[in-house]
């Protein structure tokens, strides 16, 4: 037996719609993709045009990811240069935090322009 999940009523197996009320007893793999998408619509990105918070995270992840920039990459580049030319080649590691720094504004790049 198959019950509504409307009204309750107790259904045939076999049954597509209910004979009490006429729902639908088994909604389709659309139906739930479209109820998935409504819902993510209405509390991911505050409506079909609510664009403000997808918007302002994106923003929020790009200055984090600019920051890391030119904290670690552009103002220790400055400091190489006091060095002597040994340790110059080993100090690599700003390499590594120039594509962490890169990759966090792709990412906020990405929460911006996201459907």
């Amino acid at each position: 037996m198959v019950y509504c999940s409307k009204c309750g009523q107790k259904n045939d197996d076999a049954a597509e719609f209910c004979s009490k009320c006429g729902v639908k007893l088994h909604p389709s793999q659309k139906d739930y993709e479209k109820e998935w998408e409504d819902r993510c619509e209405r509390e991911c990105e505050g409506g079909k045009d609510g664009k403000g918070p997808s918007f302002f995270w994106g923003a929020i992840v790009i200055i984090i990811g600019l920051w890391i920039i030119f904290e670690f990459v552009i103002k220790n580049i400055a400091a190489f240069q006091d060095l002597p030319p040994i340790i110059q080649n080993f100090e690599f590691w700003w390499v590594v935090a120039l594509i962490i720094g890169l990759a966090i504004i792709s990412s906020g790049i990405r929460i911006i322009t996201r459907k």
